[in-house]
């Protein structure tokens, strides 16, 4: 199963998150430049707990470069797919969580998660010489945020079945708390460092993202938040919209909603809508004329009910144009 997205738009361009995004790819490509020397880069900006608790190693690396590590670490990744893993699974979940907590405070709330992820990393296997690098534990505090912050929503997931997608909606509280329990799970299995994955990392980053989004709500946001977030405010709502189709009696039609803004309103756009059909559903394409007024209909011909005598309504849409 793959995620492709959650169920709830987010308000503003997630500025900071695609920005983390974006260091994270460009650092991936420094390390790819290493060459022969990618090994010692990887243990020097790297998390390596034995650097902390073992006084011989430790007395290689001065104070900054032992801390700098705390943060350095979360910027690296192993190989391609624990990169695209990892920033695919930023995409979907932070900028929700961007946007609720505002810009600044989300930067500060991903370091944090990232910083507490690696102290637990470290206090459960101290006396590792491994290095630990990644954003997965900084990620798990995002995902913990988004557990608390959005438990109605849905996470809209693709399963490849031969060449033809289908699409399910499985609920946030429990492809999250499925993924917290697969992380416990494999870490009170795992015998310290053998599985070179830091689950205790996932563990402590989803619990302090939890503890942390909690302080963080109670920070008072300055007028500086409301200024920016004006600017960053979404001028076009997602691509990939899920439409749930309901009908009445006789009425051979179906009804549903699109949701665009007043700059797609205006200028006309177009929509790849998801729509349920028994237990899979089906993607069509969706084009809004320019001038769109709220209230409008769009018709889908042929996708309404199927009545007795073979013939099918059509499915209508109503525009919503969102403030």
């Amino acid at each position: 199963m793959i995620p492709v997205r959650d169920t709830i738009p987010s308000e503003n361009y997630p500025v900071i998150n695609n920005t983390i995004i974006g260091i994270n790819v460009i650092l991936y490509l420094v390390e790819l430049g290493q060459g022969a020397g990618l090994e010692r880069f990887i243990y020097i900006y790297g998390l390596v707990p034995a650097r902390y608790s073992v006084p011989h190693i430790a007395s290689y690396f001065s104070g900054g470069q032992q801390l700098f590590s705390f943060i350095s670490f979360m910027f690296l990744h192993g190989g391609f797919w624990h990169l695209l893993g990892n920033m695919w699974s930023l995409y979907i979940f932070g900028d929700n969580v961007e946007d609720r907590l505002g810009h600044l405070r989300y930067l500060l709330f991903y370091l944090i998660c990232g910083l507490t992820s690696g102290f637990s990393h470290l206090i459960f296997n101290l006396q590792s010489n491994i290095p630990t690098i990644g954003a997965s534990g900084a990620i798990a505090g995002v995902m913990g945020a988004y557990f608390i912050l959005y438990p109605s929503s849905k996470i809209l997931t693709l399963i490849p079945i031969f060449i033809r997608p289908y699409f399910i909606e499985i609920p946030s509280f429990f492809f999250l708390g499925f993924w917290f329990l697969v992380q416990f799970l494999n870490a009170a299995g795992s015998h310290g460092d053998i599985s070179g994955i830091a689950w205790w990392a996932h563990i402590g980053g989803f619990i302090f993202g939890i503890i942390f989004l909690k302080i963080f709500l109670v920070l008072p946001a300055t007028g500086l938040f409301n200024k920016v977030r004006q600017v960053t405010a979404r001028r076009k709502t997602h691509h990939l919209q899920v439409v749930r189709p309901v009908g009445s009696g006789n009425d051979p039609h179906l009804y549903g909603i699109i949701n665009i803004t007043p700059h797609e309103a205006f200028a006309g756009t177009r929509k790849l809508i998801n729509i349920p059909w028994g237990f899979h559903k089906r993607l069509f394409r969706v084009e809004v004329p320019s001038s769109m007024k709220k209230g409008g209909i769009l018709r889908l011909r042929g996708l309404g009910k199927e009545m007795p005598n073979g013939q099918r309504g059509d499915l209508l849409l109503k525009v919503v144009i969102q403030p």
